[in-house]
């Protein structure tokens, strides 16, 4: 078994608010460069920006994870993960059917690019993707499963679309077994105080710059067998234990 460090919560130029030097290859790049090994794109509401990420990290021998900070209907933010590129743009699409149409502002947002394995831009997503989609929270799980998806609270120690700040508690009602925390330091208050004694954590940088992104011994890791380097194989690896966590929790 091999200790892989992983930021499962990463913007690109894509999102909102994400810096234009998020690209594909400088995310990529930057998590060869941290010593992180497995990075997930998880760009607000889609997916798009994923198939060039696969193509710029495998340069770099990095893992990649394809995901999406989904906005839920109570304007809380959840991470989702998929094993697949295929599974999770399937479920970028059912997403992009649930989304609230509002053209995007680019003078206070910026341009919401689509890039490819070599930072070209293809396309442009014209309508804002920070919104509210109509998915809500407790039915979050259920779409994510149906794309053999995990998925959890995003940085529910922060004020801005934290579901505890949103909601004044954790949402153990919707079955979450998994929870994300922007910083470290807060494990043990948060445990303590919205009882997540069975709550698996996970921590990320959720970067929308890359000076945001974490060295590799800053971020968390995970232990999944790493000998013969096949990234599909260490992937599998990877959600085996997520859907471990997701199904069981572990705090």
């Amino acid at each position: 078994m091999s200790k892989l460090y992983y930021d499962f919560h990463v913007h690109s130029c894509l999102s909102p608010c994400g810096d234009a030097d998020n690209t594909p290859n400088n995310l990529a790049g930057m998590a060869y460069l941290n010593g992180v090994r497995l990075m997930a794109l998880t760009d607000h509401n889609t997916s798009k920006n994923c198939p060039g990420f696969f193509d710029a990290a495998r340069r770099y021998g990095v893992v990649p994870i394809a995901g999406m900070e989904l906005t839920t209907a109570e304007d809380i933010h959840v991470v989702c993960l998929f094993e697949t590129l295929d599974e999770a743009l399937r479920f970028s699409d059912e997403v992009d059917t649930r989304r609230v149409r509002i053209k995007n502002r680019e003078e206070i947002f910026g341009e919401q690019l689509i890039l490819d394995g070599e930072d070209n831009v293809v396309g442009k997503e014209e309508d804002l993707l920070i919104n509210a989609t109509t998915i809500s929270l407790d039915e979050a799980i259920e779409v994510v499963h149906k794309y053999r998806g995990v998925c959890y609270p995003a940085h529910i120690d922060r004020p801005a679309n934290g579901a505890i700040e949103i909601l004044g508690a954790f949402p153990h009602y919707a079955g979450f077994n998994l929870a994300e925390l922007h910083d470290r330091c807060n494990k043990e208050a948060y445990v303590r105080d919205y009882g997540l004694e069975h709550v698996h954590i996970m921590y990320s940088s959720d970067a929308h710059y890359l000076d945001q992104l974490r060295e590799g011994s800053d971020n968390a890791w995970i232990e999944v067998e790493d000998e013969s380097g096949d990234e599909d194989l260490i992937r599998h690896g990877v959600f085996e234990q997520l859907r471990h966590y997701d199904m069981e929790g572990q705090a």
